[in-house]
């Protein structure tokens, strides 16, 4: 007897699109760091995305796996970086350290958006646009702009938007059978290369 396993996918990208959103509604300069982000990267986008991660490593996806838990990580890492000094465990890391860390999170992303060029448009447009996030993240805390800053937060609000709108595509499209919310699926000439491509790696 075989079981049909559900796509784990829209709940991790729900908590990864609702949790980038409120933050960067932050970095927009509308509202401080306050419990409620901190209460969320910590539960929805951090510990909600690793359990994702691991739903994804059952069904066999190694992207899946590694996005959903790295992201998931990244938020409790963040987290941990903003508590963790307040807590007196740990001295603060200087803006520049700060930089370096969101520039290894975007050199990362940036493959995994390579990765992603295989799939819908729509999760193209997510971690597209989050590597351009994590970059203007960078280049704010190594050169202390506050413009920069504030154009990440808007940046970053699109990024989570891109998120929820790709995890209610997912489904909506699965409950009713049909395409409700178009995410931008490849050709079938794209599809038909890809499969070639792997029949000839395996052969």
């Amino acid at each position: 007897m075989s079981t049909k396993l559900a796509n784990p996918a829209p709940l991790g990208l729900m908590g990864f699109g609702m949790t980038t959103i409120l933050l960067n509604i932050h970095n927009a300069g509308f509202f401080p760091i306050d419990s409620m982000i901190l209460a969320m990267g910590i539960f929805y986008g951090g510990i909600g995305q690793v359990i994702v991660g691991g739903m994804c490593f059952k069904r066999g996806d190694t992207f899946g796996t590694t996005a959903f838990t790295s992201y998931g990580l990244f938020w409790l890492t963040l987290v941990g970086l903003i508590v963790l000094p307040k807590m007196g465990l740990a001295s603060a890391s200087p803006a520049g350290f700060m930089g370096w860390y969101l520039t290894l999170w975007g050199i990362f992303t940036a493959f995994m958006f390579v990765g992603s060029l295989r799939y819908p448009r729509a999760k193209q447009v997510v971690f597209g646009s989050l590597t351009i996030l994590f970059f203007l993240l960078a280049a704010r805390d190594f050169t202390g702009s506050e413009l920069i800053g504030t154009i990440a937060g808007f940046e970053g609000i699109f990024c989570g938007a891109s998120a929820i709108y790709f995890a209610m595509a997912q489904v909506l499209n699965a409950e009713y059978g049909r395409t409700i919310l178009p995410v931008g699926e490849l050709t079938a000439k794209s599809t038909n290369s890809s499969q070639v491509e792997a029949q000839l790696k395996a052969a």
